[in-house]
């Protein structure tokens, strides 16, 4: 029986793969199965992640998309096969330049329980922890979450960080249904929660955890230039979740 999934979605990762950290990892942990989905790079991603699959082939599968479709369907694609595929305890997702260490999704993991079925990580900066991110994206951040709040209508500071866990059995209830951002699919994710669970039991089933460790890279995913896309993306999320 595994007892976590890790889907790592892929464009144009081959600088940014950490080949020792993946295969530290690897050899460390028990119990682990990591989907990697190339959302079709066009650099030599693949070669790096059949490097990493060659040094233990049980533990990893690679998908692959011919064109890039973003990272909502190759997240979505991973967990999808999950559900079909393979059995588990847990489920996650995690950035491939593991700007959020292994040890944080390992340490979110542990608190899914019988009754937290949900666990995302918080870019939340205090004394006791390291959270390194431009400045720029920062303010960028809070802005868009203060806005997501308030569509949401729950208190939620980071619904945008890329360390999210989850117990196995709510892949079809979030994943099934075609998301409308290929990047703000996280939005959707938490008006999905609160349709599963309903507005005042969703603080129950869910937990918001201050990440220990995460490091902004240098080479975003994401152009700058959708910051001006970004507010089309949040109206149609808005109105099809609020109003439809």
């Amino acid at each position: 029986m595994i007892d976590l999934i890790i889907v790592i979605p892929c464009y144009n990762e081959y600088n940014r793969l950490l080949y020792e950290k993946y295969i530290s990892f690897l050899k460390s942990s028990k119990d682990i199965y990591i989907i990697f989905v190339d959302d079709g790079s066009i650099d030599n991603t693949i070669e790096q992640l059949e490097k990493i699959k060659l040094f233990s082939p049980k533990k990893v599968k690679i998908l692959s998309n011919n064109t890039n479709k973003g990272k909502a369907h190759a997240v979505q694609m991973g967990m999808l096969y999950a559900s079909k595929k393979l059995k588990s305890n847990k489920i996650g997702y995690l950035d491939a330049d593991l700007s959020t260490p292994f040890k944080e999704i390992i340490r979110l993991s542990s608190l899914v329980s019988k009754n937290i079925k949900f666990v995302f990580g918080s870019r939340i900066l205090k004394l006791d922890n390291e959270i390194i991110r431009k400045k720029y994206r920062f303010i960028i951040g809070r802005i868009i979450a203060t806005i997501i709040s308030k569509m949401l209508k729950i208190s939620v500071y980071d619904t945008q960080c890329g360390c999210k866990v989850m117990n196995y059995n709510l892949i079809p209830d979030l994943f099934e249904e075609k998301f409308i951002s290929k990047w703000l699919f996280d939005v959707e994710l938490f008006f999905r929660l609160k349709r599963k669970f309903g507005e005042n039991n969703i603080r129950e089933n869910c937990l918001e955890v201050a990440l220990k460790k995460w490091i902004d890279t240098n080479d975003s995913r994401v152009n700058f230039s959708y910051f001006f896309k970004i507010w089309i993306d949040l109206y149609k999320i808005n109105y099809l979740y609020n109003y439809k």
